[in-house]
């Protein structure tokens, strides 16, 4: 080849640097979810992921949904994580190996219209924040319209904290459910939400 016919050379492109990942004090295991029911000892899991929520939502200063203080030590949060735990309904989502996320199915709380029809209600759902971003709760979710619909029943409902911009709201829309109305108790603004199955 002669000097005339050279195909210029570019100039290597340059890409900035990413910038760098904030690293978590404690490494999220990895592998796949799994879920089960919840035993006897679980209710000191399930207080600790509340506590990782409470912690998460209080750093972005959202207090408005369970408060800044932790679940763990407080003998009303554990006695309604116990009644939660005797009713039969919670389910456990392990990640890793390590508890993650719990959901707790029964009858509808007494501060919601009731449904016209039999329904599977969300009691609670928490996800310990180290395992987020790993579709958990979806997880969860599913397992709880599996389990409406194992049973013959077409309607799965929740209610949600409304307050500060509705992105809890807003979360659960994307897993399937639709409004219905919302509702407050006291000063605290909920929103009760459906998913058909």
């Amino acid at each position: 080849m002669t000097r005339d016919h050279a195909v210029p050379q570019q100039p290597a492109l340059q890409r900035p640097e990413p910038a760098p990942r904030a690293v978590s004090r404690q490494p999220v295991p990895q592998g796949p979810v799994v879920i089960r029911p919840a035993r006897d000892g679980d209710v000191p899991a399930v207080l600790a992921m509340f506590d990782s929520a409470v912690a998460w939502l209080t750093a972005q200063g959202r207090t408005g949904q369970w408060g800044s203080r932790p679940f763990t030590g407080d003998p009303k949060r554990t006695a309604q994580i116990t009644s939660f735990l005797a009713g039969g309904g919670m389910r456990i989502a392990e990640h890793g190996g390590e508890p993650a996320g719990c959901i707790s199915l029964g009858p509808a709380h007494d501060y919601v219209t009731p449904a016209s029809e039999p329904e599977l209600y969300v009691q609670i759902l928490v996800l310990d924040r180290r395992h987020g971003g790993h579709g958990i709760g979806r997880a969860l979710l599913d397992r709880a319209a599996g389990e409406a619909r194992d049973r013959g029943v077409g309607l799965l409902r929740v209610d949600c904290y409304a307050g500060h911009d509705g992105r809890l709201v807003a979360y659960y829309e994307s897993c399937g459910f639709t409004r219905v109305a919302p509702f407050t108790v006291g000063e605290w603004p909920g929103m009760l939400l459906q998913r058909r199955l």
